[in-house]
């Protein structure tokens, strides 16, 4: 069954004040969310399991509370809220996998997105289970099992059909600053009988990110072009005032929700505020699911 959801991401806070953060995040999520009249209407909190990428990253890379402590810290302070969570799994062997996906849902994750090496390595690297191995392994434990989906990736249509054929349920979106999985996803229906749930990812694009260039740097590609305009695009959020943000962000969500409502595939929505959750970012995904949202 599809998960019919809107899930919030948070991270996980650094280990030098884990607990205590995690706590002030949790409340923060609820104080806004009630300021925005977006009260109750989050499903699903989604925490991505961090790991060390390139040494360029924008924003240091700490060492992060792990997702499983996280989550049991944050969920009695945001039930019914359940969880979702991203697992890494290119460095595990199976059976250790295996007794961290168990513990996980039994903590009351509701669905894994198995994920595998960062981008500096090759497909195939790490000494662990793939991502596509784990998809099939672990279908008795985990009803949601989920995979990146990149729609600006090159050869992403056979990837992705590739993952729902190994046992993927759904699909977690990388952050959209365009239409591109509008397409994507009109040639994958045309192309296969997979019909996974999408989980369309939008983030809140703060001022500072032309200063500090965070958002830039994860949706990164060098030489395609159609990353190229949607990090355009994301500058141009940037600078903009405020209410021109919010409709800037608003239309982009009209395009993408109307351009794939009919083609036959569960929606969910993932929201993401990439530097932190803000009373400004639950402003602009109120908008967002006052046009549309998966309980509408």
């Amino acid at each position: 069954m599809a998960m019919n959801t809107i899930a919030l991401e948070l991270v996980p806070p650094n280990l030098d004040r884990g607990h205590e953060q995690a706590i002030e995040e949790a409340h923060k999520v609820l104080r806004f969310a009630d300021e925005a009249g977006i009260a109750g209407r989050i499903q699903h909190i989604l925490m991505p399991g961090m790991i060390a990428e390139e040494d360029d990253r924008p924003v240091e890379m700490k060492p992060k509370l792990d997702v499983l402590d996280f989550w049991k810290t944050i969920k009695p302070e945001l039930a019914p809220m359940a969880g979702l969570c991203t697992q890494v799994t290119a460095f595990s062997d199976e059976a250790s996998l295996r007794g961290r996906v168990t513990e996980l849902c039994d903590a009351g994750i509701e669905g894994v997105v198995f994920v595998g090496v960062p981008r500096t390595m090759a497909d195939g690297e790490g000494s662990g289970v793939a991502p596509t191995d784990a998809l099939a392994t672990f279908g008795d434990l985990v009803p949601n099992r989920g995979v990146i989906l990149i729609p600006t990736r090159a050869d992403e249509v056979g990837r992705f059909n590739f993952k729902c054929d190994r046992g993927a349920t759904f699909g977690l979106t990388q952050l959209l600053y365009s239409e591109a999985i509008v397409g994507f996803l009109t040639e994958f229906a045309k192309n296969s009988d997979h019909r996974p749930e999408i989980l369309l990812s939008f983030g809140f694009v703060p001022t500072f990110e032309n200063r500090v260039g965070l958002i830039n740097w994860l949706i990164q590609d060098p030489g395609n072009a159609v990353v190229a305009a949607e990090q355009e695009f994301v500058k141009t959020l940037a600078a903009s005032e405020p209410e021109q943000r919010r409709k800037l962000m608003l239309d982009l969500y009209k395009r993408v929700v109307d351009g794939v409502g009919g083609l036959g595939f569960p929606l969910s929505v993932h929201l993401e505020a990439t530097y932190g959750v803000s009373g400004a970012a639950f402003t602009t995904f109120a908008q967002m699911l006052d046009y549309w949202s998966p309980s509408n």
